[in-house]
């Protein structure tokens, strides 16, 4: 029997009082999970000595898709350390790198969210200058991550036009809108690939102002009926170009007429990638454009240099935890989910269900997104939820703080650990444990590891790509359902 209590939330995000109760867990989720202290250090030395040269092989074509139907897809998933030399000279500036763009990413996020909301469309805003200096049944390819230049984003090998050119695009569950660099050049970063040349390909064909796909764009202009796009993501960054079909090959396959923009203004956080494939809900992503009932992902280790796979029109097998996925009706882009509690140690938190529900003003709620790196909860369920995991590792050295990370451990004198185990709580008894390298994570290569969560001011909570490693998430969009199979990727 379980202890119950009531506690009283005075916050900023709720106010009523709540019954809390610690309640057992079934036996077969553990109160405690080992973490591989050796292992975990020993990627971090060797995540600068992975050769980016050598890319995974690019399959020729041997069958065509139009952007209206789909099969069964596959396509690989890598993360960016296999993809780019490092530039750091040590882990710890890898890890303060890559916190400060995923505290990037993270304010696009709730800055989308918020103008959504309120009523302001981005065509509302002032639209950035897009200038006149240039011109207006199985597929499968490879899923890496994106670490080693300080990013928590995963890439893809990808072909565009025809004959493809090879380019690696960021795959993005929290973005629609798929674009990658394009020849002229008004401003382009820096990318691992060269920059793609639209009159090289057969298969480029630009829109005019009066197609839906043109239509669907939250900002547009229109030039001699040519349809412009403009994306910003909130966080500085942005692409600004022509917006086009073209054929996006995708290992051993192709799909026809995908609306993409050919982006010749680009600048922001997507160093290394020619590009972004957008696999939000709304019209525009690569799913809506396939038609895809569902589609999966298994990421990698942050820190690894192998592969998983990205697949499309694949059912969500038996043994998967199950979790409603819900929709926003002021952003159709974000994947919500039906998340109702945490556990600690085998024992659930005392943390209302309204914290991680949304209001019917669209605000709060819980998001499932592929290029956030840190699991990010509402001020208050954070402090429970650290609160508890310090009490349950009261024999680990603690030590100082790192950035966004307040709870760090030095576990330098130790080759592994127990620790208790963090679980996420879904409807109708559905329990995901974590592996413990999933949030104990480290933050240099001497030993300190820390506490992957972090508070947020947002009413917004996102569920990032360390706690989703090593497991293959699956979205049944026919079903409005996330499946989690615990998989080695």
């Amino acid at each position: 029997m379980g202890l119950c209590f009531w506690v009283l939330f005075a916050g900023f995000f709720f106010t009523a009082p709540f019954v809390g109760c610690f309640r057992s867990l079934p036996q077969s989720h553990l109160p405690t999970t080992v973490l591989d202290v050796a292992e975990a250090l020993e990627k971090t030395r060797n995540v600068f000595s992975f050769d980016p040269t050598k890319k995974p092989a690019f399959s020729p074509v041997d069958q065509s898709l139009s952007a209206s139907s789909s099969s069964l897809l596959s396509l690989q998933v890598h993360s960016r350390a296999s993809v780019h030399k490092s530039s750091h000279l040590d882990y710890k500036s890898l890890t303060l790198s890559r916190l400060k763009r995923d505290s990037a990413r993270v304010r696009s996020l709730t800055t989308r969210l918020d103008l959504a909301i309120n009523g302001i469309s981005r065509s509302d805003l002032e639209p950035l200058d897009i200038g006149s200096d240039f011109s207006a049944e199985e597929i499968e390819g490879p899923i890496v991550s994106g670490s080693s230049q300080g990013s928590g984003e995963y890439f893809s090998r990808v072909g565009i036009g025809k004959p493809p050119s090879q380019v690696y695009m960021v795959l993005d569950t929290g973005s629609d809108v798929n674009w990658v660099q394009c020849a002229p050049c008004a401003d382009c970063y820096q990318q691992a690939d060269p920059i793609f040349e639209p009159s090289s390909s057969s298969s480029y064909s630009p829109l005019s102002c009066e197609t839906q796909q043109c239509k669907y764009l939250d900002t547009s202009e229109c030039r001699n009926d040519t349809c412009l796009y403009e994306v910003s993501y909130g966080d500085g960054s942005y692409t600004v170009g022509d917006f086009v079909t073209e054929t996006i090959t995708l290992g051993s396959a192709s799909v026809d007429n995908v609306a993409i923009g050919c982006g010749h203004n680009n600048e922001g956080l997507f160093v290394g990638a020619a590009g972004l494939l957008g696999l939000g809900g709304g019209p525009l992503s690569f799913a809506s454009q396939l038609n895809a009932s569902s589609f999966s992902y298994c990421l990698v280790d942050r820190d690894s240099d192998s592969a998983s796979t990205l697949e499309f029109d694949s059912a969500l097998p038996p043994n998967a935890v199950k979790a409603p996925l819900l929709h926003n009706h002021q952003l159709d882009t974000f994947y919500y989910l039906g998340l109702t509690g945490i556990s600690v140690g085998g024992e659930l938190l005392p943390i209302p269900q309204s914290a991680f529900q949304m209001d019917e003003s669209g605000n709060g709620g819980t998001i499932i997104d592929s290029g956030t790196a840190v699991t990010r909860l509402q001020g208050d369920t954070y402090d429970i939820l650290r609160d508890a995991f310090v009490k349950g590792t009261k024999n680990l050295p603690s030590t100082d703080s790192v950035a966004l990370f307040d709870t760090c451990y030095d576990l330098s004198k130790r080759s592994s650990v127990d620790v208790p185990t963090v679980s996420f709580h879904f409807p109708e008894g559905q329990v995901l444990p974590l592996p413990a390298k999933n949030y104990l994570i480290p933050v240099d290569s001497d030993g300190t590891f820390c506490f992957a969560f972090a508070p947020t001011s947002s009413s917004l909570s996102i569920i990032g790509n360390v706690q989703q490693q090593g497991t293959r998430v699956g979205f049944d969009l026919g079903n409005s359902l996330v499946g989690f199979v615990p998989d080695k990727c």
